[in-house]
């Protein structure tokens, strides 16, 4: 398929984005990638490090702009003055001209890591730095957080984060309370899948299931990307945010590598996300889900599971694998 022709897209479409990974050595320049998501009416972009070429690129380009703060910084910025040095550094400079949506202070940081200490205090100070530079209001400050932190997720009324997690993540979201930012999660139906095809059917999975598949007192799930997201959504009400959103900075089906992982489920999958996130999940119903695709590109220096080089929407060759309706 000519890449002038895969994806088509409408103005109500805006709540869906698209990752731009780079763990590749035959990656499209910049330009074409900033290109290629105007041409296809992707109009979020979620990079993972404020590299330098692809802000330059995204100048007047119309795009909101999700960027990773990498988890190697966020021991530095735990610093107020690196904080400020990286906001002057990667933002002021680009401010005018792109349009940044969040910076996303750590990803999938778990409560053990090394790193975990460092979130908070690093985000604060990023909220500080981006105060400092009059920007406050523009610019949301937030981290990207995976299922794991949760203890309990089945059924999704009964998600709460575990003993060992709340002391990491019970801070951080009054923090993101504090502020008005969303908190920001990566949801994978696919590894929850093959993780335990036994329990888990690929209807569940991919949202073909014809009827529902969870009772869950007042809410009926028939597809496990709502069942995960509303389990983060209780625990989140257990930890006392009622009112906090939740953006999904993640989320796709690979097309090669692994168990399930076939163009045909992949295409599916992206429809279907695409599709349910308009309208909220069982628990949070009538708002569209701001959600981010993974990703852009097949990525050939991703791993170590062979299915990591396979979660793109497009070939390095900036061809589609599918045909893919935004609107």
């Amino acid at each position: 398929m000519a890449d002038d022709q895969p994806c088509t897209t409408g103005d109500g479409a805006h709540s869906i984005g698209v990752c731009y990974g780079r763990v590749a050595n035959d990656l499209p320049s910049d330009e074409q990638v900033v290109n290629l998501f105007q041409t296809n009416g992707i109009y979020k972009m979620r990079i993972y490090d404020p590299n330098e070429p692809t802000l330059q690129a995204l100048k007047a380009s119309d795009i909101e702009l999700m960027v990773g703060v990498p988890n190697e910084n966020l021991q530095a910025l735990s610093d107020l003055s690196a904080a400020k040095d990286w906001v002057q550094r990667f933002i002021l400079p680009y401010s005018s001209d792109v349009k940044f949506r969040y910076i996303v202070v750590g990803n999938e940081i778990k409560y053990n890591d090394l790193s975990a200490q460092y979130v908070l205090p690093a985000m604060q100070n990023m909220y500080d730095a981006i105060k400092a530079a009059n920007l406050q209001g523009q610019i949301g400050v937030s981290t990207s957080i995976e299922p794991s932190l949760l203890g309990s997720s089945y059924p999704p009324s009964s998600g709460s984060f575990s003993t060992n997690a709340s002391p990491y993540i019970v801070p951080i979201v009054q923090f993101l309370m504090k502020t008005g930012e969303p908190l920001l999660a990566n949801i994978y139906p696919y590894f929850a899948y093959v993780s335990d095809p036994d329990d888990i059917k690929l209807e569940y999975a991919l949202f073909t299931s014809p009827g529902p598949v969870v009772s869950d007192g007042q809410f009926k799930y028939q597809n496990l990307f709502h069942a995960l997201l509303d389990a983060l959504y209780a625990a989140l009400e257990k930890a006392g945010a009622l009112s906090l959103k939740v953006v999904v900075s993640e989320t796709g089906w690979p097309s090669a590598g692994g168990n399930a992982a076939t163009v045909e489920n992949a295409h599916t999958y992206y429809q279907n996300v695409i599709d349910q996130v308009k309208s909220g999940t069982p628990r949070r119903p009538g708002e569209a889900i701001e959600t981010y695709l993974f990703a852009m590109f097949d990525e050939n220096q991703k791993g170590p599971a062979e299915t990591e080089r396979h979660f793109g929407l497009f070939s390095p060759s900036m061809q589609s694998k599918y045909q893919i309706t935004f609107n």
